[in-house]
């Protein structure tokens, strides 16, 4: 289907920032797995101005190479002319969903069990409950191999923990407030990492207020071209927080602090909440880069002893720029035991919703992680996103390797601490 000759869904300014260098090929995940140059960042910039100017027509095979993006954005750290992909891609898929009619299994898989699940915990904890059941009752390998891989994900337990509206700061030195956002996936599958987190703060330092009336950041909405559905969730979170005195708002899942911190672009065609989404962006800390800054010390534990190695979350180290402050925080706790990755940065392949979309490109990620990870010879793998974490898991598990223990950052540095 081709779009009305009057739509116009690209900033083609934007869009000619990227000078065609190839320094980016490098970087981006799915060229160094099919070197074709459809699937990097400037072919895929190539095949996006191809549909805004009409030049290509928009059906399955022109949209197949923009699907296939993981929408990880190392081409952005890479990128010398600083080419926005991030915002091109979004705007790119945003007009694939509204002029593009999907087979039906993936209108389903996308706009129903995805997005209609995975941002509203409670709807998530009761659709997981069958598929927990079913990895019990060892009904899987019945299954076809679609659900056999997104079984794969499911972990065993749920880890649920209410957590408190107000929790004070556990030392006599208290270095302020911050607030902070549980998340959907995070509440209902680490809600120990939450935990963790709020206890990490509280130890260095800080009370940690939770707001009521917070919800979904936005981010699985933005990603999957759905950006009117992202503004609503940002201008929820923005109402919750704004009236409240913080030092930081703080936030332990790298793909949502990333989207939080863009809340002022998103909004920005907005004039009642363009300065009031700025304002929240500038608040917004990822746990690490937060406690980095704070001078909290932490002490060696028996979880590093056998050596510790560092997984990048795409969207910390990629739009936030953010690689050092977890890796100072580890090495504080793991010491000389700490090994680093081959290809840390590289996606696992987890991408949000990437691993239910593009099932056969997120396994072959899954897999060349986990043979760098095999590789370091280490037993803890240490990151700071919910999703690479079930991803990684499972490509250890399918590997033989499940004693190699993946843990969120804030679990490690909690671990250090001693018993509450």
């Amino acid at each position: 289907m081709i779009a009305s000759p009057t739509e116009s869904f690209l900033d083609e300014q934007k869009a000619l920032a990227c000078i065609h260098c190839g320094l980016c090929l490098g970087s981006c995940p799915t060229y160094l797995e099919t070197g074709n140059e459809n699937d990097s960042p400037r072919g895929r910039i190539y095949l996006m101005r191809a549909l805004e100017q009409q030049r290509l027509p928009l059906d399955a095979n022109s949209i197949r190479h923009i699907d296939l993006c993981l929408g990880c954005r190392a081409c952005e750290a890479a990128c010398p002319s600083g080419v926005a992909y991030g915002g091109l891609l979004e705007t790119t898929r945003e007009h694939i969903e509204q002029c593009y009619s999907r087979p039906l299994f993936q209108r389903w898989l996308r706009r129903y069990a995805i997005e209609k699940v995975f941002p509203f915990p409670r709807r998530l904890k009761w659709a997981l409950r069958p598929a927990q059941l079913a990895l019990r009752m060892g009904l899987a390998r019945f299954l076809p191999r679609f659900f056999r891989e997104a079984l794969s994900l499911v972990p065993e337990r749920f880890s649920e923990r209410a957590l408190p509206q107000f929790s004070p700061a556990t030392i006599e030195e208290k270095r302020g407030t911050v607030g902070f956002m549980p998340g959907c996936v995070m509440s209902v599958l680490f809600g120990e990492t939450n935990y963790s987190t709020v206890r990490v703060l509280n130890a260095a330092g800080f009370n940690v207020d939770i707001p009521p009336g917070q919800g979904c950041c936005g981010a699985l909405y933005a990603h999957s071209g759905n950006l009117e559905l992202a503004r609503q969730c940002a201008r929820v979170n923005i109402a919750a927080f704004e009236a409240r005195e913080l030092d930081a708002i703080v936030i332990n899942a790298a793909g949502c602090g990333s989207t939080l911190k863009e809340y002022g672009h998103l909004l920005a065609e907005d004039p009642e909440w363009a300065e009031r989404a700025a304002r929240f962006s500038g608040r917004v800390r990822d746990f690490t880069e937060w406690l980095a800054g704070c001078g909290k010390v932490f002490s060696p534990s028996c979880q590093a002893a056998c050596g510790v190695t560092f997984h990048d979350a795409c969207h910390l180290a990629h739009p936030q720029r953010i690689t050092k402050e977890p890796r100072t925080l580890v090495r504080a706790v793991a010491g000389t035991n700490f090994v680093e990755l081959a290809e840390a940065d590289v996606c696992c392949g987890s991408a949000g919703s990437y691993n239910l979309t593009e099932p056969e490109m997120a396994q072959r990620l899954q897999a060349r992680k986990v043979q760098n990870i095999l590789r370091t010879g280490a037993k803890v793998v240490v990151t700071t996103n919910p999703g690479c974490i079930l991803q990684i898991r499972a490509g250890l598990k399918k590997a033989g390797a499940d004693q190699v223990k993946v843990a969120h950052i804030a679990d490690f540095l909690a671990e250090s601490l001693g018993a509450p």
